[in-house]
């Protein structure tokens, strides 16, 4: 069960990094300032009331209810020394005008500019200490360290979202901030000045929301009621929020969702440093989707210009955000296969070996901080299940991920276990290395290889060499059934020698060297000894050189194959196994290719090799014969061409069952549809070798297969099966044995049902009519879940077996809730939402 760690986890969450004691202080002094003494009145009235009046009162304007916030330089505000703090006082405040305020609807557009020189009037100590006080109370948690200087101008746009006007308000920054936790007390000492550069850059905030508030003092914008908050790569939603604009730190609670492209985060309470790209969550969950995850969350990202503003969409996005969840669907999965098939079988994988990716992911954490690439996540919990509560999820009581390149990321974890249906926990590595590329797991990896590898064994990849263009492993092994019943298959000791538990011939080993040129350009290598005992290399070495080069579409290309094999093992039907000697050539492959509208496809390959295999020409082994008896080998050259076409027809089609947990998606990661086909093959193969003999064949194939049930219930609901009969003909035979074309008539039958719940048995054969031998035979036991699958497989007649772990990738839209899937609704003002 270990290699699902590596998949559970997201690439990267958000883009984090480590935070300082001091951090870790400040962030427990925001948690505990915001909370719920911060007024929930306009802070400013009991400001004015108290200042002195002028002579003249200025027009109240009518405040719309949209504000955006512009940060850069204007020519129309006047230069503030900068060693100046922002003092509470009552000229500035006055020089403000009317507050903005709660639910208003403007009809003009006005623009007010702060003046440098002061007005007669000064207010008196009383009214400077209750201002002091005023603006306390609406900007607790939103003092920090500064730093932030980029911009030395704010621009207040407040736009209407009725009318579309505005009301703009030019408010100069300066560059030193208190340090102290007394709000509105003046550093001891300012900070030095910083010039102002000629042309800065310009950032713009958009907030919306049912009611807003400013206080003129600190720069404070309160936000309540529907609130959404337009960043530039994404944007916030929220019940309540409050933004420092010097300090660029937004303060959200309630229902909190932030959303960058595919990616969202929710939880209820989001402290979030804009220019920083850094923050902490409270009670977070959200959907992590790996192939924008990228794109998603640099700080390059840019808004889709054909998207138009957030302003009048933001009520659709949340929606959308936050409906019930709907469309779940599959994409394919990860996959991992332990000892599918020996090296050396055509389209081998490796002993060990599997691909896929978990695209999107559900997580959860008590308390998630971030900032870059780096994040620290406390009582985590992943799933790849959209349905709560999840069958298979990670989780962690500490997880931090931190960056090692690109491609790569390092997971550190504390008491980590994997659960399966909530009730069975299993302990995994404490540390996982996430890799985009396409690398084997490094975990520990069982086999089965009868006639090799004396059957049972065990092994464990390491990485020596691993980047982007080039990558060697070294796979070492131990033969576990050879060392305890080393006579079990005597194939595996043609020696015939006494076996040692300790000794070189239960060890085996594997290499495999990698070079990624392009996309298009790949060469790679495998070296594999089913023994250590290297004095007799020639009955355990099997080697492997390949050049690949893929031509015209990358995602359905042709694909050339230049290579070289030392000892290929093959197996051919009722012949068995053959070994290749060497061979070494140039093979293309097309695509599948559609002809017309027909619903026929085509294949088809071309070779030229030179071979060195076993054959039985007495005319071809000539003195070679006479001179080793026991050599029965031969090289010639093979050219050979093979097409195949083939068509299926649609007989009959049954109902499939809704995607739900507790029915179409119960045990399965796909709902099951009853189905009926019937289908046909053809193809043809032309083979010349260098000593003038040809192979020239012609197979006809035609067969059933379905299923009925929807694998819903407990007992019986499901039935695979599949019947074909094949039918070939054949001119001259070929002069070697591991391509003889001998068996032309051919059965083959499965069957696949449902015993209990999510176990399933499996049969398949294969039987030569003509020869009256069976072919192959697999054996095949299945638990099946809707978000994972374990199956073993063995097959007596290939004295093969392997164990195929399956890990579904879905993909879902709308709000999936939490992990525990209580479905529990809220009540507010006695109505059920």
């Amino acid at each position: 069960m270990l290699p699902f760690v590596t998949l559970l986890f997201p690439l990267a969450l958000i883009q984090p990094v480590s935070y300082e004691p001091s951090d870790r202080h400040h962030q427990s002094e925001l948690a505990q300032n915001f909370q719920a003494n911060t007024p929930q009145t306009p802070l400013s009235t009991g400001v004015r009331q108290n200042l002195p009046q002028s002579s003249v009162t200025p027009p109240v304007q009518p405040i719309p209810d949209v504000v955006e916030f512009h940060y850069g330089d204007s020519q129309t505000v006047p230069t503030v020394d900068p060693l100046d703090p922002p003092n509470p006082t009552g000229e500035s405040a006055e020089l403000l005008g009317d507050p903005i305020s709660v639910d208003a609807n403007g009809s003009s557009t006005a623009e007010t500019e702060l003046k440098p020189n002061k007005p007669n009037n000064t207010p008196s100590t009383e009214t400077l200490a209750q201002q002091q006080s005023a603006s306390s109370q609406v900007i607790f948690g939103l003092e920090r360290k500064s730093g932030f200087d980029k911009h030395r101008l704010a621009k207040v746009v407040v736009t209407s979202k009725n009318n579309g006007q505005k009301q703009v308000f030019n408010l100069p920054l300066t560059d030193s901030k208190p340090t102290s936790n007394t709000i509105g007390q003046a550093p001891s000492e300012p900070s030095s000045p910083t010039p102002t550069p000629a042309q800065e850059e310009v950032s713009v905030i958009e907030l919306t929301a049912d009611q807003q508030e400013y206080d003129s003092i600190r720069e404070i914008v309160t936000a309540r009621g529907n609130v959404a908050l337009e960043l530039t790569n994404g944007y916030l939603t929220a019940d309540r929020l409050q933004v420092n604009i010097p300090q660029r730190l937004a303060v959200a609670e309630g229902n909190v969702v932030l959303q960058r492209g595919d990616q969202i985060i929710r939880g209820d309470r989001f402290e979030y440093y804009f220019v920083e790209d850094s923050g902490i969550v409270f009670n977070a969950n959200g959907e992590i989707y790996q192939p924008t995850l990228g794109q998603d969350f640099s700080r390059n990202a840019t808004p889709d210009v054909g998207a138009g503003g957030a302003t009048y969409t933001n009520l659709n996005d949340r929606l959308a955000t936050n409906q019930p969840l709907q469309r779940v669907s599959t994409a394919g999965g990860y996959q991992f296969v332990f000892g599918t098939q020996r090296v050396g079988t055509p389209d081998a994988q490796s002993v060990g070996g599997g691909g896929g990716q978990i695209n999107r992911i559900r997580f959860e954490a008590q308390e998630l901080k971030f900032e870059g690439r780096n994040w620290d996540a406390t009582d985590i919990r992943f799933t790849n299940d959209p349905f709560s509560p999840p069958e298979l999820e990670l989780r962690a009581d500490q997880a931090q991920l931190r960056p090692v390149s690109p491609q790569v990321d390092e997971i550190n974890l504390t008491n980590s276990r994997i659960v399966l249906d909530q009730r069975f926990s299993i302990p995994t590595q404490d540390r996982v290395v996430l890799d985009r590329r396409n690398r084997q797991p490094g975990i520990l990896g069982f086999g089965y290889d009868g006639e090799e590898r004396g059957g049972l064994y065990v092994e464990r990849g390491f990485p020596i060499i691993d980047n982007p263009i080039i990558s060697l492993q070294i796979t070492p092994q131990y033969l576990i059934q050879k060392a305890l019943f080393p006579d079990a298959f005597p194939t595996s000791n043609p020696t015939d020698e006494s076996v040692s538990p300790l000794g070189p011939e239960v060890f085996g080993l594997v290499t495999d060297l990698n070079l990624n040129f392009s996309q298009r350009t790949s060469f790679d290598t495998t070296l594999s000894f089913s023994s250590l005992e290297f004095d007799s290399t020639d009955d355990y070495l099997r080697s492997k050189v390949r050049f690949l080069h893929r031509i015209g579409r990358l995602d359905n290309p042709y694909v050339l194959n230049v290579e070289y094999n030392y000892r290929e093992r093959l197996y051919n039907g009722s012949l068995g196994y053959q070994t290749v000697e060497n061979s070494v050539g140039a093979v293309i492959t097309s695509p599948s290719i559609p002809i017309g509208d027909t619903g026929i496809s085509l294949t088809y390959q071309g070779s030229i090799q030179s071979i060195e295999a076993p054959t039985d020409r007495q005319e071809l082994l000539g003195s070679n014969l006479r001179t080793f008896p026991d050599d029965f080998l031969v090289t010639l050259t093979r050219t050979q061409g093979a097409a195949t076409l083939n068509r299926s027809f649609l007989v009959w089609t049954g109902q499939a069952l809704p995607p739900t947990p507790e029915e179409g998606l119960r045990f399965t990661p796909t709902p099951v549809l009853p189905f009926l086909s019937f289908y046909t093959v053809l193809t043809g193969v032309a083979s010349f070798y260098g000593n003038g003999d040809t192979q020239p064949s012609l197979t006809a194939t035609v067969g059933i297969n379905g299923q009925v049930g929807n694998f819903s219930r407990n007992f019986l609901d499901f039935t695979g099966f599949n019947l074909s009969y094949s039918q070939g003909l054949r001119g001259d035979e070929s002069p070697f044995f591991f391509d003889r074309f001998v068996d032309q008539s051919i059965i083959s039958a499965g069957l696949t049902q449902q015993i209990y719940g999510p176990v399933r048995l499996g049969v398949q054969t294969s039987y030569s009519l003509d020869q009256d031998e069976e072919i192959s035979t697999d054996f095949v036991v299945e638990w099946s879940r809707r978000t994972y699958s374990i199956l073993l497989r063995y097959n007596p007649v290939l004295e093969l077996g392997s164990i195929n772990l399956r890990i579904s990738d879905f993909n879902w839209t709308g709000n999936p809730g939490l992990f525990e899937g209580t479905l529990i609704r809220p009540v507010v003002d006695g109505v059920r939402r």
